[in-house]
């Protein structure tokens, strides 16, 4: 884990260190990440992956096939078909980008990026009852119209079809792949029972060290095993493997940084979500804690208003003036800046695993597709 308690005005100008080859950056430079290749390679990954979650989801009895089928956008709350948005596919698309990469052949990976889907489906449903969120993807979280208890149920029906999944296939790799998918599935867990623990510790008493490592487990750690899965349907080696998992991880951390950028700054309209809703929970996301830790004025005025219990509904200017303070105390710019720097250690990690740009140019679109998103 990096240093994080690096000088805010040090970590402003940038990282230093473990650059990327050279030929990643050169390749980058020549226009090789395309926002359409990675929307062609996410169209294709949820074409494939589709009729195999559907097929997984359609085998739940019935009570949890109607909550599964709505969460995934198919069903209205009615039971009436729906063409809503199923998500971006960005796992499953992973997986299949990194067999490709080493050679694979991705259609007999697909029950493997459906397991990736189907796990994290998983952890929305239970995140958006554990974070309270109301919406997602622009309609009503399945807790607020399910009740919380059906909607965990969900999420955990949704696990087992993902273990499933791998203990079916006949893949010479689904046994480690499964293996490998369980113990991500625990640091997930991991990951978010540090989060909820940050939310009874005041401003200031959670570091920088610490939500970085909870953010590598929620989020880079499924990003890792996807690419992870990937190599090993692929028939790759340790070294590969462990190499594309790293890229997985820092791209997801780029993602979960840029995420939380989003989430304070982020337009509802864009995103399907609350605006500022993080803030409203006192949250501790990663801009926050960087601008908490930062010793300026700025973070002295943020931990004032972040120490206040919200009694309620906030106004939009209040929750202004926090996400005001954030800012003014670096938190925006050096979130930023972090992202771009662990995109450098993914680019970096990817090179050992796929020497040759052009074989990695499917993980190097995705990567950059989920860290130059817009708010």
């Amino acid at each position: 884990m990096t240093d994080t308690t690096t000088d805010m005005t040090e970590m402003a100008q940038g990282p230093a260190e473990r650059r990327p080859a050279a030929e990643f950056e050169a390749h980058d430079q020549h226009g090789g990440y395309e926002a359409s290749e990675a929307a062609e390679l996410l169209t294709a990954a949820r074409l494939s992956v589709d009729p195999e979650v559907r097929r997984a989801v359609d085998s739940l009895p019935g009570g949890m096939r109607r909550i599964a089928r709505y969460h995934f956008g198919w069903e209205h709350a009615d039971g009436t078909p729906a063409a809503g948005h199923a998500g971006k596919a960005i796992r499953p698309a992973l997986v299949l980008a990194a067999v490709r990469a080493l050679g694979g052949e991705q259609a007999m990976a697909v029950r493997a990026a459906a397991a990736v889907e189907l796990t994290h489906n998983f952890t929305l449903l239970h995140d958006d009852v554990m974070d309270r969120d109301p919406t997602r993807r622009h309609r009503a979280t399945a807790w607020t119209v399910f009740g919380e208890a059906d909607a965990i149920l969900a999420g955990d029906a949704l696990q087992a079809l993902a273990q499933r999944l791998l203990a079916e296939d006949p893949h010479p790799g689904a046994a480690r792949a499964a293996a490998r998918l369980a113990a991500c599935v625990v640091e997930l867990c991991a990951g978010q029972h540090a989060d909820s623990t940050f939310e009874r510790r005041g401003p200031g008493e959670v570091t920088l060290d610490e939500c970085l490592a909870m953010a590598e487990a929620k989020t880079g750690a499924l990003l890792g095993c996807a690419c992870a899965l990937g190599a090993l349907y692929a028939g790759a080696g340790r070294s590969e493997v462990e190499a594309l998992d790293g890229f997985g991880r820092e791209a997801g951390l780029a993602f979960q940084l840029i995420d939380d950028v989003i989430g304070i700054w982020g337009d509802p309209g864009h995103t399907g979500k609350p605006a500022r809703a993080d803030l409203a929970a006192r949250k501790k996301s990663l801009p926050v804690v960087a601008a908490l830790a930062s010793g300026t004025r700025a973070a002295a005025d943020l931990a004032e208003l972040y120490g206040r219990p919200a009694p309620g509904p906030e106004s939009d200017g209040d929750l202004e003036r926090i996400a005001h303070a954030v800012e003014a105390a670096g938190g925006k710019d050096w979130a930023l800046m972090q992202a771009a720097d662990r995109m450098s250690r993914a680019l970096n990690q990817l090179s050992r695993a796929v020497p040759v740009p052009e074989a990695a140019g499917s993980l190097l679109a995705l990567a950059e597709f989920v860290t130059r998103r817009t708010y």
